[in-house]
């Protein structure tokens, strides 16, 4: 595969969790978030099938980590990061 796709596809992932997590703050209470995001690991852990996805991992990773305090903002940070385009300095480019 090209790394361009991959690339494309990661950004397009990260869009898609964005929208997700902000929709998910604002109109689920934390319980509902928290089933939702250990639904959505279970069904990327079985990614290969073809209706589920590999994209639901970070998808439930994130709307979990949402409801656990200490994690909350640093989740909500990397994502307006990944956004924007700007990327950990100590990181190089991929």
């Amino acid at each position: 595969m090209d790394t361009s796709r991959i690339r494309r596809f990661w950004k397009q992932t990260l869009a898609l969790v964005n929208r997700c997590a902000l929709w998910s703050v604002r109109h689920l209470p934390p319980g509902i978030r928290t089933i939702l995001g250990l639904l959505a690991i279970a069904g990327g852990v079985v990614g290969f099938l073809p209706i589920l996805g590999f994209w639901m991992l970070p998808l439930g990773l994130v709307l979990v980590a949402l409801d656990i305090p200490p994690l909350r903002r640093r989740v909500l940070d990397w994502l307006a990061r990944q956004q924007s385009g700007n990327r950990c300095a100590d990181r190089p480019p991929p």
